[in-house]
C-alpha cells in the first residue's frame, strides 16, 4: 500500500529543489529524513516536511509501519509563475520571473 503526500505552490524554483529530491528517491524513509536533516539548502528543509506528512498518512490512515516505509516516488512538478518587473538601465524594464514549485512524495512499503 501506498500513501502520498503533495505541497503546492511551494515558493521555490523547481531545479534547485530537484537537486535534493534526487538524494532521497528510492531511500527508506528514516535514512531519507537523515538526508535531509544533514542538508543546508531551503529545499531540504521544504522536503522534509512533505515526507513527513506522507509518513503520518501512510501510519494513520493505512496503519503501516514507519520501519517498513521507503520513498518510492519523489519528484517535483512546475508550479505558478509570478512574473514582476525591474527597472533597468537607460529607461527599461527587466521581467522577473519568481518560480513555484509542487513537491510530491509517495512512501510505500512493497507489499
Amino acid at each position: 500500500m501506498e500513501a502520498r503526500a503533495i505541497a503546492k505552490n511551494v515558493r521555490i524554483a523547481p531545479r534547485k529543489a530537484r537537486l535534493v529530491i534526487d538524494l532521497v528517491r528510492g531511500k527508506s524513509v528514516a535514512e531519507a529524513e537523515v538526508i535531509l536533516s544533514n542538508l543546508n539548502k531551503e529545499a531540504a528543509r521544504l522536503i522534509k516536511k512533505v515526507l513527513v506528512s506522507a509518513t503520518a498518512n501512510a501510519t494513520n490512515n493505512l496503519g503501516l509501519k514507519v520501519e517498513d516505509l521507503k520513498v518510492k516516488e519523489a519528484y517535483i512538478n512546475e508550479g505558478l509563475v509570478m512574473k514582476r518587473m525591474k527597472f533597468g538601465s537607460r529607461g527599461h524594464v527587466d521581467p522577473i520571473k519568481k518560480r513555484t514549485s509542487h513537491i510530491t512524495i509517495v512512501v510505500s512499503d512493497n507489499k
